[in-house]
């Protein structure tokens, strides 16, 4: 500010040094002094505005330089120096405006001017004359002691000015702070209570403007503020343009660009359309268009400016154009379409015209499935048609049409789109066939497959697949087959005789052409040479060895999914002249094994499996290793066998199998391998070739342990790495014992089986539960030991006691305590029981002692008789004839042969029983009892204790 004040007055110095050179030779200076007469403000716009006269004017008018000097504060705190030239004319008053560039109310401000006459009619001027009087400039406002102010107060301005706010406060705030939004700032002290904020490069931060917010350290008010309203800069509209469709309206349209329209603000933009020869000026309703009504008066050229405008600015842009050059049709209308067979279609439409004297070019589109596939330009006066031709059968296109002014082009209408479909045909190309063959049970199981036809070859929905199979061995005898789509294979059973098999596809229209195969004996099983091939990167270059001369062509199957149950057949055709070709499949996996036939097809459409090839696209290390059995462990070597183990399905192909064998003091033999080197226990044998899948392992130390591993080897590495598995070597000596004891446990095992086998057998005959005395060997031994004694005769049996209860009449038995049996009631004579010859005839009873069962006895040498005590218990007693015959059955029947045991505490006496009422037990004798059973019959034994002998007594 100073410089210019500096240079302002060496301006002005050169300018009086030549007018006072001129006043040399005109004559005297004219010296005028302005007056000013009023000095206004307007504080929203920070303008002063100045009005002053010249007085004692001596022309009518004069061109005058005044300078214009503005003070703040103070008179001497020049700010603002300004020159401005004028014309002046007498009586008549000069205005002069100043922008702030701070708020006025902010401070006082001081302004005086002082002029110069520049004028030929005048004599020159050498210098300024007098300053006019200081006039004040006030719009200060009071502010209390403890109140902030800030202005200007919600300043509108564009993004990218400079803008100082003025802080005033009252006399009893000190430290004031402020921010812009959280941003501190720092203001220029202007006086004690007065600061400026100066803001340069103001940025847009939302279309809710800006915050700036002060407050003093000493008090605990909230924030005085005020707000920023920052705007974008209005910018020039873009791409305007004005159009008719129908010569009655022009539709202009333009980029009006970014909004500076803010939220809190009344102030908006508008857009303002003047056309320069018609002189009509009309306000746009909307920010990006205007439709200007076309008046009756022929008018063909305009010339129209469009005007946006805010508060802060202007932009306008021009146009001019000739109204029949800027004509956009209307969309066609009336579009219809219509088919004219499966390959055919006829479309018509009509467009909006002033006449036939106007031509509109008009351009056709026929697309499928989003794509352009045929163009055509029409000329068009009011309506058109057009033939579309090579079109797909069962096929949905789309029909376009535009049109545009023929003469002077300016746009294409907007499309008009008919969609349309063609009707079905037949389908036009033949299947794409193949089979598979398997022999079972003297049948051949055929499945056969097929590829679906492309949507351009089966002209319509395929509705099934008709199969005809003839026998070549009776041709008039055929089976006629339908599979519904979309299946794409099927299978059928067929003896072993050649056949001929027809396919066909069917849609609504009819049947695609005939695909035959024909069937032999041997179809997909002859004997052929199967090789190794080496793939590439997802596929297989196969080649092959023509074999005759007659064939049509080659066919080459693999399954896509070799490993898996679903095979997913696949087939690649090729040309009787090509004998390789190159099969790619994303299908295609590392570490898969594929294998590949290659048929020959000849003029009959019969099938000749040539060749086989099989092999990976990558190979890769075996993922499992086989599972190993141990024969015939011997104390100095084993046999390793992994028989089982299929090389057919790993990921890659078996070279051979590594074994690894490890012992603490293991010497590896010849053609074994130390692993590492000098890793003294373990040792490596390479078996070179996939069929080799046993080894025995010699030279070993008996009773030793030895661990192994067995793993097979690809071209890729070998496979994973397990744990080793043990096994140790049996003892030399225990191994010779083996023959030995071998057939002696086999002897053992057998005896052991025959003797449970004949268990029924030698119990009955050894250890009966009831011993038969006729059948017993204890008779022969008896015998021949000629011991009398050891046969028991009545005669030597000496009752004790032998006592009537009761005769005739009924009598009871009773157990007495004696142990004697009366004598005069025994007979002398022995009773006899029939024999089983002659049941008349009496037999002696038979008592023996029972060595099985009381064997001490017979051991100790003690056979005689001895009467031990007969326990009185109803099942050892019982009655065989009436009361009045109880002496007889007594004697024939009860006397017991008992034999005690020398040692009297364990032996125990055996009591042969007889089924009759027991002693004691009168109540249960009945009238008509049984017949005693042979006195030589046996029932069964009880052991009881020994006990005081049993005597008979009378009752009372």
């Amino acid at each position: 500010m100073a410089f210019s004040v500096v240079l302002h007055q060496a301006f002005l110095l050169a300018v009086l040094f030549l007018r006072t050179s001129r006043s040399e030779v005109l004559g005297a200076p004219l010296l005028l002094t302005p007056e000013i007469h009023t000095v206004s403000i307007q504080p929203k716009l920070q303008e002063v505005n100045l009005e002053w006269t010249v007085p004692a004017l001596t022309h009518q008018e004069l061109n005058m330089i005044f300078q214009i000097e503005i003070s703040r504060l103070k008179t001497s705190n020049i700010i603002w120096v300004e020159n401005y030239t004028t014309t002046v004319k007498q009586e008549e008053a000069v205005s002069w405006d100043w922008t702030s560039d701070i708020p006025l109310e902010c401070v006082t401000h001081f302004i005086r001017i002082r002029a110069l006459v520049d004028d030929a009619k005048s004599p020159p001027q050498s210098f300024w004359g007098n300053w006019s009087s200081w006039k004040e400039v006030s719009a200060q406002v009071s502010v209390d002691p403890d109140t902030l102010l800030l202005l200007p107060q919600d300043k509108l301005l564009e993004e990218g000015s400079n803008v100082t706010i003025c802080l005033m406060y009252g006399k009893n705030l000190y430290n004031v702070s402020c921010k812009l939004q959280e941003e501190p700032i720092h203001g220029e002290q202007l006086d004690s209570h007065v600061s400026l904020l100066k803001l340069n490069n103001v940025v847009f931060l939302s279309n809710a403007g800006t915050n700036i917010n002060c407050q003093a350290m000493n008090t605990t008010k909230n924030p005085f503020g005020t707000v920023l309203l920052v705007s974008k800069v209005l910018e020039e509209p873009k791409n305007f343009s004005c159009e008719t469709q129908d010569f009655k309206t022009l539709d202009c349209s333009w980029e009006p660009g970014i909004d500076t329209i803010l939220l809190w603000s009344q102030r908006f933009q508008n857009y303002t359309l003047c056309e320069s020869f018609s002189e009509r000026c009309e306000v746009s309703n909307h920010r990006n268009s205007y439709t200007w009504q076309i008046t009756e008066d022929p008018q063909e050229t305009y010339n129209f400016t469009l005007t946006a405008e805010n508060q802060l600015r202007k932009k306008s842009v021009s146009i001019s154009f000739n109204l029949t050059h800027r004509v956009h049709p209307k969309a066609p209308h009336d579009v219809t379409l219509k088919a004219v067979g499966a390959t055919k279609a006829n479309m018509t439409w009509k467009v909006h015209s002033r006449g036939n004297n106007y031509t509109l070019l008009c351009q056709i589109e026929l697309q499928y499935e989003g794509e352009v596939i045929h163009e055509h330009n029409v000329s068009v006066h009011m309506s058109a048609n057009y033939l579309f031709s090579d079109l797909e059968p069962d096929t949905e296109y789309k029909a376009c049409v535009r049109c545009a002014s023929a003469n002077h082009f300016w746009k294409w209408s907007d499309w008009t789109q008919e969609e349309f479909s063609t009707p079905e045909a037949a389908p036009s190309q033949a299947l794409d066939v193949w089979r598979q063959v398997r022999a079972e049970k003297g049948t051949h199981v055929v499945t056969l497959f097929w590829k679906p036809l492309l949507k351009s070859q089966a002209n319509g929905k395929i509705i099934a697949y008709d199969i005809v199979v003839e026998n070549e061995a009776k041709p008039t005898e055929s089976e006629h087959y339908s599979v519904l789509a979309p299946a794409l294979s099927t299978n059928l059973s067929l003896d072993l005789h050649p056949y001929k098999i027809h396919i066909t596809a069917n849609n609504s229209a009819g049947a695609s052409p005939e695909s035959v195969m024909v069937l032999s004996k041997d179809s997909g099983h002859e004997e052929v040479q199967e090789k190794t091939i080496k793939g590439m990167k997802n596929a297989f270059n196969i080649s092959w060895e023509p074999v005759s001369g007659d064939t049509v062509g080659y066919v080459v199957d693999w399954c896509a999914h070799s490993q898996d149950q679903h095979c997913d057949l696949q087939w690649k055709n090729v040309g009787p002249n090509t004998t390789s070709t190159i099969i790619t499949s994303d299908a295609f996996k590392p570490g898969v094994r594929y294998n590949f036939r290659i048929f020959e097809r000849s003029v009959e459409q019969s099938a000749r499996l040539v060749e086989k090839q099989r092999g990976y696209t990558q190979e890769l290390a075996p993922l499992v290793n086989p599972e190993v059995k141990i024969d015939n462990l011997t104390p100095n070597s084993f046999v390793l066998n992994w028989s089982d183990y299929t090389s057919d399905f790993q990921s890659g192909f078996i070279k051979g199998y590594y074994v690894y064998l490890k012992s603490k003091e293991l010497q590896c033999n010849q053609n074994w391998e130390r692993i590492p080197p000098d890793n003294p226990m373990i040792c490596k044998y390479d078996i070179n070739g996939s069929e080799t899948k046993i080894l025995t392992v010699e030279n070993l130390r008996p009773e030793s342990l030895y661990e192994f591993f067995v793993t097979p080897y690809t071209s890729a590495g070998q496979g994973p790495n397990e744990t080793f598995r043990k096994v140790t070597t049996p003892d030399a000596r225990s191994h010779m014992l083996l023959p030995i004891l071998l057939p002696m446990t086999l002897g053992v095992l057998l005896s052991i089986v025959v003797c449970y086998w004949k268990s029924q057998w030698v119990k009955e005959t050894c250890y009966p539960d009831i011993p038969n005395p006729y059948k017993s060997s204890i008779l022969s031994l008896i015998k021949s030991k000629k011991n009398p004694h050891l046969i028991l005769n009545i005669k030597d049996c000496i009752p004790d006691v032998l006592e009537v209860i009761n005769k005739a009449e009924g009598s009871k038995t009773q157990c007495v305590g004696s142990g004697k049996l009366h004598t005069e009631d025994v007979p002398t004579k022995p009773p006899s029981v029939p024999t089983e010859k002659d049941s008349s005839s009496p037999v002696p009873f038979v008592f023996f002692e029972n060595f099985t069962y009381d064997q001490s006895a017979f051991d100790s040498g003690s056979h005689g008789l001895i009467p031990g005590p007969l326990k009185d218990t109803a099942h050892q007693l019982g009655l065989l004839a009436p009361p009045n015959k109880l002496q007889n059955v007594l004697e024939n029947d009860y006397m017991k042969s008992l034999v005690e045991s020398p040692t009297e505490e364990t032996s125990l006496i055996y009591v042969s029983q007889l089924a009759s009422p027991m002693c004691g037990d009168k109540d249960r004798l009945v009238m008509n009892p049984t017949m005693p059973v042979h006195g030589s019959e046996y029932k069964r034994q009880m052991a009881v204790q020994r006990e005081p002998p049993i005597t008979f007594s009378e009752g009372e």
